[in-house]
């Protein structure tokens, strides 16, 4: 029985062993084609601010290790400093590689209502600060922070006014960014596809802003949602999508999903990633119903369907 005993341990050993040599193995071969999987944070826009600190090591515990912050509720940089938040990040294994802000003031899209808390009222935010309006001091902060990017998250080009502007801001932006040793990216919903008075606002964020200055932070599923091929986008401006965000949306593109499952081939676009200059990639489902389980489930799929 003794004998038997520990035949079984060292069995049971073995195979554990083994599992986990495979699993070093599997993130070593990862880890050679593409940078560590990285998450951005407006995933978990509706816990994160509860416990900014257990929250940070819930994802450190999953794996991830690229950071890309985004608006908070307690206002800053989750409520603290740049250099604060990119020490906490560091503290758990972590790196602060972008931020995203807001390229003109916040509001409310026509018809849309403020998200409610957990105790069922709208939910209140702090001021937001924005490149039209702060844009020197929003690139200082994340230069002293220690990030790698500056990222528009989104700007206004319903007229042809508001295009126009926004095209100055991100301009001017870039220029500062560059000075202060940070890189520049905009980030793209689906609606820079569509046509507004003849003119598709994308191709002008690209033909009017500086190819060297200013890089594109490409969102796979919005690009996808509107028609388009991030991997004949790629073909087409080599090397200027620094970023890409990547979620799954299902067969309608109508929601969206954890990654891997839904309908985006992920194998196809990433086999491009050379092409497309990505540094880094972030995980991000907006509106994750169960934010910890959902980013778990993204980051180990990202891994099974890479390999």
């Amino acid at each position: 029985m003794h004998n038997r005993r520990s035949f079984l341990k060292q069995t049971s050993a073995l195979a554990l062993g083994s599992l986990l040599l495979n699993k070093e193995m599997l993130a070593a071969d990862f880890k050679k084609k593409y940078p560590g999987v990285g998450l951005q944070l407006f995933t978990l826009f509706g816990v994160i601010d509860q416990d900014v600190p257990g929250s940070l090591q819930k994802v450190a515990d999953v794996g991830y290790k690229e950071i890309e912050s985004a608006f908070s509720r307690k206002g800053g940089y989750y409520g603290m400093k740049p250099k604060e938040f990119a020490a906490m990040l560091k503290d758990k294994g972590m790196n602060w590689r972008s931020h995203h802000v807001l390229g003109a003031p916040f509001k409310m899209p026509p018809g849309a209502k403020m998200p409610t808390g957990a105790d069922g009222k709208p939910i209140t935010i702090p001021p937001m600060r924005n490149l039209r309006d702060n844009y020197q001091e929003l690139v200082d902060e994340v230069a002293e922070g220690g990030a790698t990017y500056l990222v528009c998250a989104s700007t206004p080009f319903e007229t042809t006014e508001e295009l126009k502007t926004s095209i100055e801001v991100l301009n001017k932006t870039s220029e500062a960014a560059q000075k202060a040793g940070l890189l520049f990216a905009y980030h793209n919903h689906d609606r820079e596809f569509k046509d507004h008075n003849g003119v598709i606002p994308y191709d002008l964020l690209l033909s009017e802003t500086d190819t060297d200055k200013m890089k594109m932070e490409l969102d796979l599923a919005w690009t996808i949602k509107a028609g388009k091929d991030p991997v004949e986008m790629f073909k087409q401006h080599p090397g200027r999508f620094h970023l890409w965000h990547v979620k799954d949306l299902d067969a309608t593109h109508e929601h969206i999903l954890e990654v891997g499952t839904g309908s985006i081939d992920f194998k196809r676009i990433f086999a491009h990633a050379h092409t497309s200059g990505m540094k880094y990639f972030f995980v991000e489902q907006d509106g994750a119903p169960k934010p910890f389980e959902n980013i778990a489930t993204s980051y180990r799929n990202i891994h099974q369907l890479l390999q």
